[in-house]
């Protein structure tokens, strides 16, 4: 059986072209025609003023943090049920983490815990510098309660976006709500540019900015001069020649992974104890991966990891739910606000294959190796 992969790149047909162009031109070096195009796909997408086309959604965090004057002894607050990279830049920075659990009804930040945390944080005198709320899964977060909390101890808010490009959340897009947007093309993301990210934000001069830190921080001289720290961080033409190809194609890579999803809640409908990530009112997920969770009231301890490796055998791969990030070892000397709905997410939930070019012959397989294992 062919392998069917949790996510996998998904081209469209016009990338060649644009990739082509490049070539044909001799664009191959970062900066570029695509790149402009790009970028304006994007923040066009987004309905944000600006945006920056960069190497990764890492670098895109980072140097959020960077614009935002983030520095050593800093606090920064941030989610904890998400990949580690949306932590990681705020090392970088030499500041400190301070981790949120998160609420039931989406899995993201818990504005309840967020309001703690920053209440705690300014009894210490340390005010935090920034925050980064993530949308999990495609899944938006609840901006309304985030936004007026960091509008009331004026936090800038640094919204990850990477896993929700096409999410909307009461009719706006994900990755414009926030300072500044973290976007990610990462090879299994909704749409690739094979690797790569993008700063979004109505900040004109943020981006300008970035721009500039992402080139090595360049100045306009006959001669290499650099007043500032710069950072290799910008997208190459080619790549994004890949993403002007996929932006092209991404309303329909969207409707094909919400499509995958209602297939999945359809066929465990009639399977007490499993559930989805349900869309609240006003809540629109691109659903860049379906998730499965199983009741431990009702399923044995590990039932996840025991489907997971029995799919495995059958070529298919699944993966556990983002391991919180408070509950990582490299971050293990850090505060965290915990609940215990992240832990137990993480204990009971799993991955499935999502991605917009599976087959309905490889989903088929995929519904059946899980009964077959329930």
């Amino acid at each position: 059986m062919s392998r069917v992969w949790l996510s996998s790149p998904h081209m469209g047909g016009k990338e060649k072209e644009y990739v082509t162009e490049a070539f044909d031109t001799n664009w191959v070096a970062p900066l570029g025609p695509n790149v402009d195009q790009f970028e304006q796909q994007l923040s066009d997408f987004v309905g944000v003023k600006a945006a920056a086309a960069l190497s990764s959604g890492t670098s895109a965090l980072h140097l959020a943090l960077i614009l935002l004057g983030v520095k050593t002894d800093d606090v920064v607050l941030c989610q904890s049920f998400t990949f580690a990279a949306s932590a990681f830049p705020i090392r970088y920075c030499g500041a400190a983490p301070v981790f949120i659990d998160s609420e039931k009804d989406t899995w993201n930040i818990d504005p309840e815990l967020l309001e703690k945390a920053i209440q705690d944080c300014i009894s210490k005198g340390k005010k935090p510098a920034a925050m980064i709320v993530v949308h999990l899964y495609g899944m938006p977060a609840k901006m309304n309660e985030v936004l007026e909390i960091a509008k009331k101890y004026e936090v800038p808010v640094i919204e990850d976006a990477a896993e929700a490009l096409g999410s909307t959340y009461f009719g706006k897009a994900c990755g414009g709500f926030g300072e500044i947007g973290i976007l990610s093309f990462n090879g299994n993301k909704i749409i690739t540019t094979s690797g790569g990210g993008a700063l979004v934000s109505n900040n004109e001069e943020w981006v300008k900015k970035a721009r500039f830190y992402s080139t090595q921080s360049k100045e306009p001289a006959p001669f290499y001069l650099h007043n500032e720290l710069g950072y290799n961080y910008r997208m190459s033409n080619i790549c994004a020649g890949i993403g002007r190809g996929q932006m092209e194609v991404l309303p329909l890579r969207v409707d094909k992974r919400r499509e995958n999803f209602e297939r999945y809640r359809a066929a465990f409908a009639p399977f007490e104890g499993i559930s989805f990530l349900a869309e609240p009112e006003g809540f629109f997920s691109n659903r860049w991966l379906t998730t499965i969770v199983f009741d431990e009231n009702i399923y044995a301890s590990g039932t996840n990891e025991k489907i997971r490796v029995e799919l495995e055998k059958h070529n298919i791969e699944t993966r556990p739910l983002w391991k919180p990030l408070h509950q990582q070892p490299v971050f293990a000397e850090f505060t965290s606000y915990n609940n215990g709905v992240s832990d137990k997410l993480f204990a009971n939930g799993l991955c499935l294959p999502s991605g917009s070019n599976i087959t309905d012959e490889a989903l088929n397989n995929v519904i059946e190796a899980i009964k077959n294992n329930l």
